[in-house]
């Protein structure tokens, strides 16, 4: 089968499409033939080496598909259930085994693109907006890359329950999608300082909570933006890691809280992992949300895909089809 290997960590040039032996399942595993992948910011940072993998690896941790064949031990999946995953690797190939138990089953209205689509970012959304920092009506949340395919989920999942949000971007034609997401004000960071924006939109309040996924370029003024015991969720590191913090500048700014969460934690359990993906997949399913492929590539341009990603040449989710 074709697959997107990396020998070595570095830039997109090291993924290299190749011809690798199809994966047999093991007793408690799944043969996914893959439909779509998913491509996401985890996966750039095991490609340069920030999250060591020995190599060589298949990168990919997102895919959805249709059962192949099941391994043995295997009871509940068969040949030609639809069905997603996230968190394994080996998602940039034709097929890919899958332990069982990390296997969802797709709604019959939920393609499989959408299923690749929504698994990491949607259950990352979900769990942010959810049990990290659980919003509530006269919440006011401040999403940074609200364009991106996280942000457009999760500012949709806060209206749901009720927040107020403000919104990140870097251009208009992406603050016109953060707004359609549902973004109440829409701050464009090139164009202003947004801690002095948010202070202006709140009079001087701040916000319960700054989910960031941007990291270095972002961190220090998001904890300017936070109330009296407001909550910090670092969530992702896409311009660098942040630089070292000294507790106490917690306490000088209000209190604050500090997380750094990530989506395995809050899918560690199969009834977990069932109820963020039933409740996120079925949102799709039922128009409560919407799923915007921003862009799709061939397996072998996944090298292009990664640049596009990086460059922040996109808006919504990036799939690669093989």
């Amino acid at each position: 089968m074709k697959a997107i290997r990396v020998h070595a960590p570095g830039g997109p040039e090291v993924l290299k499409y190749e011809d690798v032996p199809q994966p047999v399942p093991g007793p408690h595993e799944t043969l996914v033939k893959v439909d779509a992948a998913g491509v996401n910011y985890v996966d750039v940072y095991q490609r340069t080496g920030r999250y060591p993998v020995p190599p060589p690896f298949i990168l990919g941790q997102e895919a959805a598909g249709t059962v192949a064949a099941v391994g043995s031990a295997v009871r509940d999946l068969r040949p030609g259930d639809r069905v997603a995953y996230t968190g394994i690797l080996g998602g940039y190939a034709e097929y890919a085994a899958v332990p069982a138990e990390r296997v969802v089953p797709l709604p019959d209205d939920v393609s499989t693109k959408h299923g690749a689509a929504a698994m990491l970012q949607g259950m990352t959304a979900h769990y942010l907006a959810c049990t990290t920092y659980p919003l509530k009506p006269g919440d006011i949340c401040l999403i940074h890359a609200a364009a991106g395919g996280v942000g457009l989920l999760l500012c949709q999942i806060a209206k749901l329950r009720g927040a107020r949000v403000f919104g990140t971007v870097s251009t208009e034609a992406k603050a016109r999608l953060a707004r359609d997401a549902g973004a109440d004000e829409v701050i464009l960071y090139a164009e202003c300082d947004f801690a002095e924006e948010v202070k202006r939109l709140t009079e001087g309040a701040g916000v319960q909570v700054v989910y960031d996924s941007v990291g270095l370029s972002t961190f220090e003024q998001g904890l300017n933006c936070l109330a009296r015991r407001g909550m910090m969720v670092l969530y992702g590191q896409s311009s660098g890691a942040v630089d070292l913090l000294d507790p106490q500048v917690l306490s000088h700014k209000g209190s604050l809280f500090l997380t750094r969460p990530t989506l395995a934690h809050y899918v560690a359990t199969r009834a977990e992992l069932e109820m963020r993906a039933g409740e996120v997949l079925g949102w799709i399913r039922d128009g409560r949300i919407k799923v915007r492929i921003g862009k799709e590539f061939s397996l072998a341009d996944a090298a292009e895909a990664h640049r596009q990603l990086e460059g922040r040449h996109t808006m919504g989710k990036v799939l690669l089809i093989p």
